[in-house]
């Protein structure tokens, strides 16, 4: 078994990021430039962090999952405020999204953008430039409309998933590898080691 490779980190004009040693980035990550990880954060497989044309801040324990691609307009800051929860294939582009927030997968959240505490943008929305996602609720759709407020119960929930993937941060530190397949499943094969999330 091989320890996972670095992430691949890139300077650019001089300016370097900054990843706090709590945190997980992926070796399949990709993080350029004005970019800042802060505690405790999961940076997943192949997600883009280009900070290039304005910093990107994320967030004290976010998670940025597979695939997902922040990046600025020029001089507009990309914020995912602490607590963020992006999922696998979401842009987000020159947005601010305040604390717990949850972007579904493959949601776009585009340029001047605001999402309000504790909001969630579901699966497959676009938050058009300039919109203002008031906190705590749910939107979809394209353009993203707001659905109704989320309820105690659901912002509980949300903040369950998050911290599952404060464990993984724990679980890919301690015992992520490279390894070679097995050719067959072993018997007495090991279990993964996941809290479940606390359901709704």
């Amino acid at each position: 078994m091989e320890k996972v490779s670095q992430p691949q980190v890139f300077a650019i004009d001089g300016v370097i990021p900054v990843i706090h040693p709590s945190s997980f980035v992926d070796s399949s990550a990709v993080v350029i430039g004005d970019v800042s990880i802060a505690a405790n954060c999961y940076i997943g497989p192949n997600v883009v962090l280009r900070g290039d044309m304005a910093a990107i801040e994320i967030g004290e324990g976010s998670n940025i999952q597979d695939n997902c691609t922040l990046h600025c307009m020029t001089g507009i800051p990309t914020i995912v405020g602490a607590w963020g929860h992006i999922g696998h294939g979401a842009v987000v582009h020159s947005a601010q999204l305040d604390t717990n927030v949850l972007v579904g997968m493959n949601a776009v959240v585009m340029d001047e953008s605001f999402v309000g505490k504790n909001s969630v943008v579901a699966a497959m929305a676009f938050v058009k430039t300039g919109q203002q996602v008031p906190a705590n609720t749910l939107v979809a759709g394209i353009p993203a409309r707001v659905v109704r407020e989320l309820s105690s119960q659901e912002i509980e929930w949300k903040k369950a998933g998050t911290r599952c993937y404060h464990e993984l941060v724990e679980r890919c530190k301690s015992t992520l590898k490279r390894v070679e397949p097995l050719t067959e499943k072993e018997q007495n094969r090991p279990a993964l080691q996941v809290n479940m999330v606390a359901k709704k």
